[in-house]
């Protein structure tokens, strides 16, 4: 595995309009009470724009970790309890089936409390409370406020790239919401982070090469979840033992009868296939990082602490 990890290849995507994004946010920054950071539960580091901070500066923040039904339950639990140690406001959620969002609201106003009080104290109970929705793209920005309203006003699409522009939503319960563009940051200095954010999603296909993300992937199941690979792909622990990563891509298109003439493996097809079942979650729930792989000047990440 050290071998494939020293050649892996930099995934990098930057597209013009994230760069307005980045823009936009600062702009519009003063105008709202509370900036909701929505991150992948499944990549609670990767999927984090170190940006973002440097952006909010001192606005109040809340951590939103989306798609937690596809994460692992017991690594989901650490990343929360690694972030209270450093008293940052998180909150899980899945915007798919509505899970967790009841807690929302509460837990904004909880986080707002201080500020809600000033209001009344001022007579000013009306006012409502404004928050900017950002994140990495294909992170569920927009199926958080969809839920939240009720409605499908913003646009949802399963691929990164979708919401191009700002987009105001009001629900009716006095909370207004900013719905920004997917944003990512000019480069990855670390290349498994452009390799994770693949593997949900949050790049688009086109920028990378799917059958080598296809064998990471699988590399990756074997050492972290072998029953998951067993399980989905008829494929006994002992066959998988020794294989390069490339052979386990064949091994699984195999099993999955995703021969060509003469009797090769359709490697293109099996990594697609692999990687859109993961996102699915039919492989199982899986998590591909947890805090004690951080390194150790990330040990107390650099966030604004919301007291």
């Amino acid at each position: 595995m050290e071998e494939y990890l020293t050649q892996a290849p930099q995934i990098q995507w930057f597209p013009g309009h994230m760069a307005k994004t980045r823009r936009i946010m600062k702009e519009n920054l003063g105008m709202v009470d509370i900036v909701i950071e929505m991150r992948d539960a499944r990549i609670p580091k990767s999927s984090r724009n170190p940006e973002i901070e440097t952006i909010v500066g001192q606005k109040p923040r809340m951590v939103v970790f989306n798609k937690a039904d596809l994460a692992d339950p017991e690594i989901t639990r650490e990343w929360l309890e690694y972030y209270k140690a450093h008293g940052v406001n998180t909150l899980t959620v899945d915007c798919r089936s509505g899970r967790g969002l009841n807690q929302f609201v509460p837990a904004v106003k909880e986080v707002l409390k201080d500020e809600i009080a000033r209001r009344q104290a001022r007579g000013m109970t009306g006012k409502n409370i404004r928050m900017m929705i950002v994140g990495v793209p294909n992170v569920g920005k927009s199926s958080l406020i969809n839920r939240l309203s009720g409605s499908k006003r913003a646009k949802v699409e399963d691929r990164p790239g979708v919401t191009r522009g700002k987009q105001w939503v009001r629900l009716e319960n006095g909370i207004e919401l900013l719905d920004m563009p997917g944003v990512l940051w000019p480069k990855f200095d670390d290349k498994t982070v452009g390799e994770r954010l693949a593997y949900t999603g949050a790049v688009k296909d086109v920028v990378y090469d799917i059958e080598w993300v296809g064998m990471r992937f699988l590399a990756f199941l074997r050492e972290n979840y072998p029953h998951y690979l067993e399980q989905r792909y008829k494929v006994a622990r002992e066959e998988t033992q020794g294989l390069e990563p490339f052979e386990l891509l064949e091994l699984v298109g195999r099993k999955r009868g995703m021969l060509l003439s003469g009797g090769m493996v359709n490697t293109e097809r099996a990594a697609i296939t692999v990687m859109d079942e993961f996102r699915s979650g039919k492989i199982g729930r899986i998590t591909l990082e947890r805090p004690k792989t951080l390194a150790p000047q990330e040990e107390h990440p650099i966030e604004n602490q919301v007291e």
